[in-house]
């Protein structure tokens, strides 16, 4: 199952998105979830959601934009080997989810806390985990080398940012999950398999820029 490109799938990403996702962010709109494309889903009653944030870094160089993802380590007991942002639950000592993100990001990939420009927040994600993400969009203009947490992260990688602004390459896909079949986006590149929330939140961001 395929979407319909945008009039905007074929127009190349500015070396400097910046007022691009600015725009974009300034969109109303509700949030998302793993739910969304499983309307039949039984949610467990009494559910409690806890905040979480992730960052959407976003490398600007003088060549076409990058989006910074991570691969988590294998080691891992919950989503192993998957892609993901850089992010996590929020701590008691976090005042908010901004400070949350830019906290694991710091921890996950070595990045300093003050590099990023905040840009805005993309709505937030329920996850089926019971986690409520906020996912914080940013920019990253100095030289960064990332420094992978051992045990957590397998390896920091950047996709083009054009290629998840683009909803022609976001396909739905599904696999049975505790008895179910289940359905989800996914936006694949190169050798990494990106789906699941990390896809649905990109597949958001996608559809503002196209508006």
């Amino acid at each position: 199952m395929y979407w319909t490109p945008s009039p905007l799938a074929s127009m190349p990403v500015r070396p400097d998105p910046t007022e691009l996702l600015r725009a974009a962010l300034s969109h109303p709109g509700n949030g998302s979830s793993d739910f969304d494309l499983n309307p039949d889903a039984v949610l467990p009653a009494g559910r409690k959601l806890r905040p979480a944030g992730v960052l959407v870094p976003i490398l600007v160089t003088n060549e076409a934009p990058r989006l910074l993802l991570t691969k988590r380590s294998s080691a891992l007991k919950h989503h192993p080997g998957q892609i993901a942002f850089p992010g996590g639950k929020q701590d008691e000592t976090d005042p908010d989810v901004t400070a949350t993100a830019l906290r694991e990001a710091q921890e996950e990939i070595g990045l300093s806390s003050d590099m990023p420009e905040i840009l805005g927040h993309l709505p937030t994600h329920e996850t089926v985990t019971s986690f409520v993400v906020t996912p914080v969009v940013a920019i990253l203009r100095d030289g960064f080398d990332p420094i992978p947490e051992p045990g957590e992260v397998d390896e920091v990688f950047s996709v083009p940012l054009a290629h998840v602004l683009n909803p022609a390459n976001y396909i739905v896909e599904s696999r049975r999950w505790r008895g179910q079949r289940r359905y989800y986006f996914t936006v694949p590149y190169g050798p990494y398999y990106i789906w699941g929330a990390t896809a649905r939140m990109l597949r958001g961001l996608a559809a503002r820029v196209s508006e």
